[in-house]
């Protein structure tokens, strides 16, 4: 525990550090300038890797729209409105993730909740004559997982630099995990899951860290998760970023280093954050947020990712990610001692619900209230 203290310390002392003694460039050099706007509660903003330039902005309520060449095409590229349960604030279409060899096979997957209000993952193709309209009759559901309430559902999908398919699940919902499901090694809830998609429906991965553990399910990453939200990797490292809402206090982000053999434990709901939250003692081993911050300065935390592209070259290798609530975008950097700053980079006075980069690696914000902005040089 008294190394939980110190990392606490050096997170809340973040706070302090002036961006110029982080290597973190001043935000006066940047601007975010609106894209495209009029959406209906976007939750996600991504590209399909297939040299397009096109982004594809997913809505909460089930569409999914390309904006290409300066414009949004009138059409949807995939609408399952009538598949989803809307019913809670936190449900619907809520992630995307082409394969990556989506140039040539045309797959890609989706995340939301069905009708009944379990998470659903399903896999779509593209449309055979078409390539900005997907087959909706292509739709096999590849997982499906009950969810107690209708909160904390996760959502968001993402390829890893291995080829494999990462899905983020909340503990289930309500308030303190009242199932337990953060620290059940049985349950799919609060955790990350990793799957290879290449195999009908889906096969584990043989290097999976719980692939041959007695009462684990083969599909765990990592646990003790509460609601991660977002979470991105590194398009450069392979590091991965795990972005975890908390509860009544403490918002948190955690950090996996490329090459790790996955099983992190990340402590809810012992912990939130690296409070002690639950009065069971927590184990040995668990595995602290590398940055946190208190409800004082937010109150939901959206995951984003580390900057990879060339118009912001002062920002390279940055992990940006923000609040929903404040509308605070906060900038990481590690330095060669492995000490990571934080700092409150720049106020938006947007619901960021998401972040999302496009082929060239520039980074996306995006307004709940309808906009996708891009990050751009000032001036």
């Amino acid at each position: 525990m008294r190394k939980l203290l110190a990392l606490v310390l050096l997170a809340v002392g973040a706070f302090t550090v002036r961006a110029q003694e982080t290597g973190i460039p001043d935000p006066a050099g940047v601007r975010l300038i609106e894209v495209v706007g009029g959406f209906n509660r976007p939750v996600l903003v991504t590209h399909a890797g297939d040299a397009s330039g096109r982004l594809f902005i997913v809505e909460q309520y089930g569409r999914i729209w390309i904006y290409t060449g300066g414009a949004l095409l009138p059409q949807p590229f995939l609408d399952v409105a009538d598949r989803l349960s809307t019913r809670g604030n936190e449900q619907g279409l809520l992630g995307l993730a082409f394969h990556p060899n989506y140039e040539t096979n045309g797959l890609f997957f989706v995340n939301y909740t069905d009708r009944d209000g379990a998470t659903a993952v399903v896999r779509y193709r593209v449309s055979a004559d078409d390539p900005n309209r997907a087959d909706p009759a292509s739709a096999e559901t590849i997982l499906q997982i009950a969810q107690p309430f209708g909160n904390h559902n996760g959502g968001h999908i993402a390829f890893g630099p291995d080829g494999y398919l990462y899905i983020g699940m909340g503990d289930g919902g309500s308030a303190g995990d009242p199932q337990g499901s953060g620290q059940n090694p049985t349950a799919l809830l609060g955790k990350m899951l990793r799957i290879d998609v290449n195999a009908e429906p889906y096969a584990i991965p043989s290097d999976n860290p719980f692939v041959n553990a007695a009462g684990f399910a083969p599909e765990i990453w990592a646990l003790g998760l509460r609601n991660p939200w977002r979470f991105s990797f590194d398009r450069a490292a392979g590091d991965l970023y795990i972005a975890d809402v908390g509860q009544n206090a403490i918002e948190e982000v955690n950090f996996q280093p490329a090459g790790s053999s996955g099983g992190e434990n990340y402590g809810w709901n012992f912990l939130e954050g690296t409070r002690v939250y639950s009065r069971a003692a927590a184990p040995a081993g668990l595995t602290a947020p590398f940055f946190e911050y208190p409800h004082s300065e937010g109150c939901s935390v959206t995951g984003g990712y580390v900057y990879r592209g060339e118009r912001l070259p002062d920002l390279q290798g940055t992990y940006l990610f923000g609040d929903y609530c404040s509308g605070m975008v906060y900038a990481s950097r590690r330095d060669g001692a492995g000490i990571w700053r934080t700092v409150r980079w720049l106020d938006t006075n947007e619901s960021i619900s998401s972040f999302g980069e496009d082929e060239a690696g520039e980074l996306y914000l995006v307004g709940h209230a309808g906009s996708i902005f891009r990050f751009e040089p000032a001036g």
